[in-house]
This record gives C-alpha cells, sequence and structure tokens, in this order.
C-alpha cells in the first residue's frame, strides 16, 4: 500500500483507520539538509512561523468505505520542505476539515492571517494532524477537527450534531477529509461570533470568518479543493 485514492474524486469513509508509526518518516530521514536550508527560507520570509510537530503519512489507501494509512510525527519545516516537493513517492499530506453548516445552510470558511504560511487563503477552520490526534496509535478524527475550531474561531462544535459519515477528497495538494457540523445559528450570527473571538485574541490565526452562501458566492482566495466541496454541499449531497 502506497497512496492509492482515485484522483479529484469525493468518496463515502465509513470507517478511518489512520495510524501513528513511532519510527522516522523517511523523507524527513533522506533529506535533512534541505529540510534545514528551506527553513531558513521559509523563516526569513514570514518569521512568525513555528517549527512544531505534526503528522505526515507516509502511505494512504481507500476500499470498501475504509480509510486505511500510516503517518509519522514530522518536524513542521519537513511539512513546508515536502510542500514544495509534492511529487517525492512514499509521502503526502491529509488534513480534516469540519465543513460547518449555519441554520440557513451556508458554509463558514475562515481566510487565514497574514502572518501564516497560508496567508489570506480561504477553507474551513483546519489544521494537520498532530501525535495527541492519536490516542492508542488511531487518528480521533472529531478530537483534531474540534480542536482546531476552537482554537481558530472560538466555536466549540464537540456537541454539534454531526453528517453521517466522513468524505475524502484527494487532490494534488493532499487528501482533504471532511464531514457536516451542524450549528444551530444563521450564518450571521456565527461570522459575528468569530469576529469577536478574533478581535479579543491577541495572536489570532485567522483574519475573520468568510460566508459561502451558494455556488456562485466564491470568495477571492479560495483554495482550490473547496470548490469541489462547496459544489458538492449545495449539490444537495447527503451526509
Amino acid at each position: 500500500m502506497t497512496f492509492d485514492l482515485p484522483p479529484n474524486t469525493i468518496l463515502p469513509v465509513d470507517e478511518i483507520d489512520v495510524t501513528l508509526d513511532p519510527s522516522s518518516h523517511p523523507f524527513e530521514r533522506d533529506n535533512e539538509a534541505a529540510i534545514a536550508a528551506n527553513w531558513l527560507r521559509e523563516k526569513a520570509v514570514k518569521p512568525a512561523l513555528f517549527n512544531g510537530t505534526m503528522a505526515l503519512l507516509s502511505e494512504l489507501a481507500y476500499g470498501g468505505g475504509r480509510l486505511i494509512g500510516r503517518c509519522h510525527a514530522v518536524n513542521y519545516a519537513t511539512f513546508l520542505h515536502w510542500r514544495n516537493n509534492r511529487a517525492t513517492p512514499g509521502a503526502g499530506h491529509a488534513f480534516a476539515h469540519p465543513m460547518l453548516v449555519a441554520r440557513d445552510n451556508s458554509l463558514i470558511a475562515i481566510r487565514m492571517g497574514a502572518h501564516t504560511a497560508n496567508a489570506g487563503r480561504v477553507y474551513f477552520a483546519a489544521g494537520s494532524f498532530e501525535p495527541e490526534d492519536f490516542p492508542g496509535g488511531k487518528v480521533d478524527m472529531h478530537a483534531n477537527m474540534a480542536r482546531e475550531v476552537l482554537e481558530e474561531t472560538g466555536l466549540d462544535i464537540g456537541q454539534a450534531r454531526r453528517g453521517k459519515r466522513h468524505y475524502a477528497l484527494s487532490t494534488e495538494r493532499g487528501t482533504v477529509i471532511f464531514r457536516r457540523y451542524y450549528l444551530d445559528q444563521d450564518a450571521d450570527e456565527i461570522a459575528a461570533r468569530i469576529r469577536e473571538f478574533v478581535a479579543g485574541d491577541a495572536e489570532p490565526e485567522i483574519e475573520g470568518p468568510v460566508v459561502i452562501r451558494g455556488k456562485d458566492d466564491l470568495p477571492e482566495g479560495l483554495m482550490p479543493h473547496m470548490t469541489s466541496l462547496i459544489d458538492w454541499h449545495f449539490g444537495d449531497a447527503a451526509g
């Protein structure tokens, strides 16, 4: 098993079996000098970048409604170097996207802050997997999603109603694993809450909320994969 998902196709996922391997990722091990050099370049452009720990895939496959994969803990610097060399065999990125759905069926996305690696880009509040997301060695997708939404927007989705399953979308930038979370307020109310949270945060990750009300309501700076998710949602997709 390496990376075996059909590209640019939204797949229903009923079980996620992505584990954390304690061994070093071969990509990090084999590219130590290049990773360090690239980190210096990245920091020179964005000094606020933090070289924390995240998880990078070494394999991922799909079959029978199951998503099966293996991750390794790596430095954020390793991920940034991989991002510049995405065609590297044996390494890939997956990230969770909690799709926040307002009471009026609008979608609530965010625009990233100017100091971040994705400055100005619009997508659902999200983050890469971290070692803490693997209790017992297996990824807890809901814990990752709830943490990232809380950190970036101040919203607690821990008890929100969820769609009946996850979905996966494999793109050239990585694999998006997403699920609907239904909130009990209209979009404008939710956006106001997020703006209040951002205004009170000394070091906010995001610039602010972005409300998407339909397929033709696409904001500037939208990440490429978001168009597929927006079309899927407003196309009355079940789940």
